[in-house]
């Protein structure tokens, strides 16, 4: 901006125009005086109405220049003090030093924010500006705010975006969610009905079906008749969540003359996904709800988050042997194509585990292939050692029995990796093994969980079985009849089955019962069972005292947490678990304590009418509907209990859905 305090004067090239007249004036009046004279007169009005007018002109540029510095430092004041968006200026404790008229509306009483700490506007303010975070979203008295941090200046620009977020918010709500619904028992229900009563059993399915959809919005269409599509937003799967999927009871409490519920699984794929891929979403969920045992929804995103809801009941024993003879011969055609067959379980492996192991050892040489089973001498804990020493006295079967690092050496591109009694990697005794070979088969009777083999050959997983001693025995029917089942082999499998069913008194069918004869029909030894189960008296000793720690929570939940700096092994808490269980008036038991490990092992039983699997579900463990475990990292017995604690809450608080 120019001196306003200085006169103005003649512009320089004026000045050299004059001075080269005054010198054409001298040389005029030299030779013509009079016309010099009238020439000089000229000049001289010349020079004055110049030096007039470039004053004048000077002064209206002044004159501008001022109105134009007052208009800039008006607007400057008004964009300060009246802009729609808030400025806040902090000190280096993070006090508010200054804030516009516009955040002042945000203060008590419409008084000033100046003087408190940026935590009256959000308490996430000041952790993300330490964390130098320079764009920083959060809601305040139902606005929601973005704002930009200057964190040299100690500045925040304030932007509300709450239209924005309605807009994103309405956006989200009407994206398209698929859903298949499945009848899981519709076959095993109706296939000795007659025609009337199974049309009366499709017209009170689907009114029921029809009725929620309606009251939901969903689009509902049948496909066959086990299979229904729904078509939905993202805000009525919202709505479906709230309501726990109550669905799953409505279609529970349809009247089937013939005793058994009738129960459907769904699964609901959604997200930023394309409609195919949606239908695929879907499917996969539905795939995974079946696993689980059915009776239950799963949501999945395209990023492949799942959600489970329901399994509140028992999965239904299959009536069928069709699916074991078919899985059996599948695997002996794997087994014969291999060029060994590598078998684990677990870590620190159980009797189930190690018993199927076994089972699929026998398996493998039936078929005339070499078989191994993956054992760590190092990870056995008190249930199986007794059956590990029986193991050593046969040379035949011990040799069989290799380490985690041995194994790596045995297995090739053509070798078959066979998973026993779990399907999750990282809960398998040597988790390498599943890269080395294209060839995988998982053989499970756990719920499905989020975490799976990938890419398995073969996968046989049935919930509704009591262990997977049950599942490889009804395999082992179906193999040739060349190589006969040891006495040994035969008993580590029974007692797989006796231990998992707490001596056939929970969750057994019929089928357990027939897995139970044939093994005794090949030599299995109850007395030799007996002393494998056999315990320690100190094992006793601090079973006890570990319930002897227990407290009921919520009236009917027995939790016994062990004194901080004891170590427990996962047998010895499942034990305990058991125990809590046949208390009078207790219908879930959970006994945490520390692992050798570093980690904190939670085990959960329960009768039925609590869901401990989606309990541990929810603390990255899994099992079934009433026989649950977990182990959680960094942290502490306290906290763990805290969080069990806080997630029955929201379990009962939630309804017993989910």
């Amino acid at each position: 901006m120019p001196d306003l305090q200085k006169k103005p004067k003649l512009s320089s090239h004026l000045w050299v125009i004059y001075a080269l007249s005054i010198l054409l004036l001298v040389v005029i009046w030299y030779f013509q005086w009079v016309l010099g004279l009238i020439m000089t007169l000229f000049l001289a009005a010349s020079i004055y109405y110049s030096i007039r007018t470039e004053r004048t002109l000077l002064q209206e540029a002044e004159k501008y220049i001022a109105t134009i510095s007052h208009r800039i430092k008006k607007v400057g004041d008004e964009a300060l003090l009246e802009m729609p968006f808030g400025i806040v200026l902090y000190s280096d404790d993070y006090k508010i030093e200054w804030a516009n008229p516009y955040m002042n509306k945000f203060a008590e009483d419409n008084n000033t924010i100046v003087g408190n700490s940026l935590n009256v506007l959000s308490e996430d303010l000041i952790p993300r500006i330490k964390e130098s975070k320079d764009n920083i979203w959060f809601e305040l008295d139902g606005y929601k705010f973005q704002t930009k941090v200057k964190k040299e200046e100690r500045l925040l620009y304030m932007f509300d975006r709450t239209a924005h977020a309605e807009l994103q918010t309405l956006y989200n709500n009407d994206k398209t969610v698929l859903a298949i619904i499945y009848l899981d028992n519709y076959e095993e229900i109706t296939q000795n009905m007659d025609d009337r009563l199974k049309s009366q059993l499709n017209s009170q399915v689907t009114a029921v079906l029809n009725n929620w959809s309606s009251e939901n919005g969903l689009y509902l269409k049948r496909t066959s008749q086990e299979r229904f599509l729904a078509v939905g937003t993202q805000e009525i799967l919202r709505q479906l969540e709230h309501a726990k999927f109550d669905i799953l009871d409505r279609v529970r409490e349809v009247d089937v003359q013939q005793g058994n519920s009738v129960t459907l699984s769904i699964g609901v794929g959604y997200g930023e996904a394309t409609l195919p891929d949606l239908g695929g979403l879907a499917q996969s969920s539905l795939d995974l709800a079946l696993g689980r045992g059915g009776d239950q929804v799963a949501i999945k995103d395209e990023v492949g988050k799942v959600r489970f809801y329901g399994g509140k009941t028992n999965p239904m024993e299959k009536r069928t042997r069709v699916r074991a003879r078919v899985i059996s011969h599948a695997l002996m055609e794997l087994v014969k194509v291999s060029d060994n067959v590598i078998i684990m379980g677990h870590k620190a492996p159980d009797m189930d585990s190690l018993g199927a192991a076994i089972g699929i050892l026998n398996i493998a040489k039936t078929n005339d292939v070499e078989g191994y089973v993956v054992f760590d001498p190092d990870d056995v804990d008190t249930g199986v050692y007794r059956l590990v020493e029986e193991i050593q006295k046969d040379e035949e079967l011990w040799e069989h029995l290799i380490d985690p690092e041995e194994a790596e050496e045995l297995t090739g591109n053509r070798s078959l990796v066979v998973v026993v009694d779990t399907h999750r990697p990282s809960m398998v005794a040597n988790e390498n093994l599943l890269q080395m070979t294209d060839y995988k088969v998982v053989i499970d009777h756990h719920r499905r969980g989020e975490e799976f083999v990938d890419n398995p050959t073969l996968v046989y997983m049935e919930p509704y079985a009591s262990s997977t001693a049950e599942l490889v025995t009804e395999l082992l029917e179906y193999q040739p009849k060349n190589q006969k089942l040891k006495i040994l082999e035969a008993t580590a499998l029974l007692s797989g089955i006796i231990v998992d069913t707490k001596s056939f008194s929970m969750r057994t069918g019929s089928r357990t019962f027939d897995a139970a004869s044939y093994l005794r029909s090949k030599g299995a030894d109850n007395v030799l069972v007996q002393r494998f189960m056999k315990e320690d008296l100190d094992v006793y000793v601090k079973r006890s005292k570990l319930i002897e720690r227990s407290e009921v929570y919520r009236d009917s939940i027995a939790i016994a947490t062990a004194e901080t700096g004891k170590t427990y092994g996962h047998i010895l808490i499942a034990q305990a678990a058991d125990t809590l269980l046949t208390m009078n008036g207790i219908k879930a038991s959970f006994v945490i304590s520390e692992r050798k490990d570093g980690r904190i092992g939670i085990s959960a039983r329960s009768l039925g009418e609590i869901n401990v699997q989606l309990i541990m579900e929810k603390m990255d463990g899994g099992g079934h509907l009433t026989n649950a475990a977990t182990q959680i990292e960094d942290t502490t017995l306290e906290d763990a209990e805290g969080l069990l604690k806080d997630i029955l809450d929201e379990y009962f608080e939630g309804g017993e859905s989910e």
